[in-house]
């Protein structure tokens, strides 16, 4: 089977369409994939390493804020078309799987003008203008949420899959995980990162946080992101003893598992992971994202008591340390999130999208 995958600009949009090959891949002997991404975006590390050749074409998105630079982008999107029409034909794909971000639009398109059957993901609650654009291209429309589904106008064409999952996270298992990290069944273990970069505003809600937690059974593992640990580390000074501070976690499928709370931002992504692992969060949504999707995402899951929406304009280390003290001192409120994540968790999201491609082969 020969797939062609589009998507690209974040992990948010390029990790789904790895793991969605990886899944095809280890089901199929004879698979072959090929991924259309830019050469602006992670794309250029993330598909190489995993194994997958990748060609580039030339687009970015629409201005909202300065409409004169959109005559470019509008010329350099009609260039894309064409070269996508030429990706599809040279490669010949039996089918073609969109993930999100302005590269999916050209190629949705292309895959309708070739004829061949298409699938696009949306990772988010609101999906985005290039998912809501290119349904009228496509076979089926993949969603996360049934919420989308409203956002639709193709609602016939909607399937509610789920965001794909790695492997490690549904694997996990909270009580060997603590063990293997040494966490003591008396203690709470809090988990914060902001992705991998880092979010500045929650480095330091967290930095001006640690000094109020110190000896306490609250035990707190940071991620501050790579670019962030050298000034963070600064503000903070001495790390008490129950604080671990890293520029990066490595294991996070065996540290999401063993936390009794999360406090993260809501990409798409992370939400779902935290679903599937049934983990009470506390969300702060990055304002820096187009239509603010994070924070729709945020609120699906505070309305269902999942989790707590603490947008950044609230974000303080004191409102943080009220936030995380009320949680990890009410268990019974800890087993209630849980539960209620537990709407929220699709584990067979990788299968389903599966079962939609090979629909699409015939």
């Amino acid at each position: 089977m020969r797939v062609i995958f589009a998507g690209g600009g974040t992990g948010g949009h390029i990790n789904p369409a790895i793991s969605i090959a990886d899944y095809l891949r280890k089901a199929d002997e004879d698979f072959e994939a090929l991924f259309i991404g830019t050469k602006r975006g992670l794309e250029t590390k993330l598909v190489p390493a995993a194994g997958y050749d990748i060609k580039y074409i030339d687009i970015q998105g629409f201005d909202r804020k300065n409409l004169l630079k959109n005559f470019s982008v509008a010329a350099k999107l009609v260039k894309a078309n064409a070269e996508c029409v030429k990706i599809v034909k040279e490669f010949k794909p039996d089918a073609i799987v969109c993930t999100g971000g302005y590269v999916s639009g050209p190629v949705a398109i292309a895959a309708k003008k070739c004829r061949v059957p298409a699938i696009i993901h949306e990772q988010n609650v609101y999906p985005g203008m290039t998912v809501k654009g290119s349904q009228r291209y496509v076979d089926y429309v993949a969603v996360s949420f049934a919420e989308t589904i409203n956002h639709m106008s193709h609602k016939d064409k909607c399937v509610v899959t789920g965001n794909p999952i790695r492997e490690e996270i549904l694997a996990a298992d909270k009580q060997k995980c603590r063990e293997k990290l040494g966490i003591s069944d008396d203690e709470k273990l809090v988990l914060i990162f902001g992705g991998s970069l880092g979010a500045p505003r929650i480095n330091e809600a967290v930095a001006g946080l640690i000094p109020k937690v110190a000896g306490s059974n609250i035990r707190i593992l940071f991620g501050t992101g790579e670019r962030n640990y050298k000034s963070v580390m600064e503000r903070i000074g001495d790390v008490p003893s129950n604080v671990t501070v890293t520029p990066y976690i490595n294991n996070m499928a065996e540290v999401m598992a063993a936390a009794d709370l999360a406090v993260t931002r809501s990409g798409a992504i992370t939400v779902s992971e935290l679903a599937c692992l049934n983990k009470p969060a506390i969300l702060i949504p990055s304002p820096n994202v187009v239509r603010n999707h994070q924070e729709q995402n945020a609120k699906e899951f505070e309305d269902a008591n999942a989790a707590v929406m603490l947008r950044e304009s609230e974000l303080s280390p004191e409102s943080l340390y009220t936030a995380i003290t009320s949680l990890v001192s009410d268990d019974a409120k800890l087993v209630e999130m849980a539960n209620n994540m537990e709407s929220f968790a699709k584990r067979d999201a990788l299968l389903e999208i599966a079962e939609l491609v090979y629909k699409l082969r015939g």
